[in-house]
């Protein structure tokens, strides 16, 4: 699936206004909620009213956790990158309508970006802590968590694999889970909260083999054809649910990573307005 223009930070008319604030979303008049005939999307707008959730992939993690298959261990996220990654956690907030409802999976790397990003929202959602769902969590591969990438090679010898995945989707490894045992897993969670707070903008925080299992689930696809997705760091990918229909509305949506040179002029002006007249 194409990456939408806007994803990149070029605003179509009524979607993204610099009039309303960089990269702020304007949204339509709500189609009809449980009328999935009624939802189709003709415009550059996103409607509100609608049980929507912005998948966003944790941000990166350590060197050392990348040279292995890390899994659903609590690795940390790379500090440099971190900083390094400022401008995309302001962008990605930006992206996200006002009043949106924040989630996250357990582990750091998604609970840490997460408030990395909720930062930079309006008031009071800049100080809130997104609420922690564990049926997002990235696929435990059991006995085989934090092998180096070698051993993990030599570990699943005589195994099914997939081109895109370490293993096949129905491999289970040792005390872990199969793709397939995800994608049941965070359809029930991504259910569950569509169920708790219909017409509602959610945020999930979430890994890259989780966010496929969900657009696997979203698309009634299977789990083989979902990990031939690519799922970026930070990239925001979009389903609904409408009428207890799912759809997908992008993939792999990715933020502005350097931030645009008449910002750096805008926010230069309004460090000068803040200092007042220079001291004689």
């Amino acid at each position: 699936m194409s990456e939408p223009a806007w994803g990149q930070g070029r605003a179509p008319p009524g979607h993204f206004s610099d009039c309303e604030g960089h990269g702020r979303m304007i949204q339509t008049p709500s189609p009809v909620e449980h009328d999935p005939q009624a939802s189709f999307l003709d415009g550059p707008g996103l409607p509100s009213g609608v049980t929507r959730f912005w998948l966003v992939r944790h941000g990166v993690v350590t060197a050392q956790a990348r040279q292995t298959m890390y899994g659903s261990l609590d690795v940390p996220l790379c500090q440099d990158s971190l900083r390094d990654h400022e401008p995309a956690f302001r962008d990605l907030a930006q992206r996200v309508p006002e009043g949106a409802l924040w989630f996250s999976s357990p582990l750091q790397r998604a609970h840490l970006t997460a408030r990395a990003i909720m930062k930079h929202r309006p008031g009071a959602e800049a100080d809130k802590e997104p609420a922690l769902v564990p049926g997002v969590i990235e696929q435990s591969i059991g006995a085989w968590n934090g092998l180096p990438h070698e051993d993990f090679a030599e570990a699943i010898k005589g195994r099914s694999t997939h081109p895109f995945w370490g293993l096949g989707p129905l491999e289970r490894p040792p005390g872990g889970e199969s793709m397939a045992d995800v994608e049941q897993r965070v359809g029930l969670a991504l259910s569950e909260l569509a169920d708790a707070h219909p017409g509602r903008d959610m945020v999930v925080v979430s890994h890259g083999g989780a966010i496929r299992m969900a657009l696997a689930f979203a698309l009634g696809i299977g789990t083989e054809p979902a990990l031939r997705f690519t799922i970026q760091n930070l990239s925001i990918s979009i389903v609904e649910r409408i009428g207890g229909q799912w759809r997908v509305v992008g993939v792999n949506i990715m933020p502005a990573f350097e931030v645009p040179q008449w910002a750096n002029l805008a926010m230069q002006a309004e460090t000068v307005a803040a200092q007042g007249p220079a001291a004689e």
